[in-house]
């Protein structure tokens, strides 16, 4: 009598963390709509049916490709606020923003804004999804400055949200000028003017 040995499917050809860095890019290019499967395929170096057996369909890949972003891109900023003070921490987040937004190791400005800050209705889940990683990063940023508050570190009358708000407000901005061509430079230079006008120093 014999056992027959199960059958054991092909290894994958590619490495997986590295055909996801691919379609990361692919979005950051050419938004969640315009990066199609042709695009992705073609980025990633694969055929649909292993894109399809790797990370499912194109919404299950962006959503991997996000929450990669995040652990990368956005998580260097979001370090930032261990400063000792609010005014050094919105200066790091600040500066940290923009030279990733204009880091030449990527494409320019922002996934998180390119990627589908403006989708089709069929695609809200996208634009849904982007919200929800921008509103991490403010509530964060809201955490931090509710403790500077609390520790006497921001001056009376500042409403940490609102400042939370304002914060963010100016790197979404600069990420929508870095996707047009705005430099390291340019956006530092912004910070600058930005962190005399909150004149938050003690």
């Amino acid at each position: 009598m014999t056992t027959e040995t199960p059958a054991v499917g092909r290894p994958r050809a590619f490495d997986e963390e590295t055909v996801l860095d691919r379609a990361t890019e692919a979005f950051w290019r050419h938004g969640y709509e315009g990066a199609s499967l042709s695009v992705l395929t073609s980025a990633m170096g694969i055929n649909r049916p292993s894109l399809y057996a790797a990370f499912g369909n194109k919404e299950q890949l962006f959503e991997r490709a996000f929450a990669r972003y995040h652990e990368t891109q956005v998580a260097n900023a979001r370090a930032a606020l261990d400063q000792p003070s609010a005014y050094a921490s919105i200066e790091a987040f600040l500066r940290a923003s923009a030279d990733g937004l204009t880091d030449r190791d990527h494409p320019a400005g922002c996934l998180s804004i390119q990627g589908g800050l403006a989708c089709s209705p069929e695609n809200a889940r996208i634009s849904e999804l982007l919200a929800a990683g921008r509103a991490a990063t403010e509530a964060a940023l809201h955490e931090r400055l509710a403790r500077a508050a609390k520790e006497g570190d921001l001056p009376d009358g500042v409403d940490p949200r609102a400042l939370a708000r304002f914060v963010m407000a100016l790197s979404e901005g600069h990420a929508v000028h870095a996707a047009a061509g705005a430099s390291r430079e340019d956006l530092q230079a912004s910070v600058d003017i930005a962190l005399r006008a909150l004149a938050l120093r003690s």
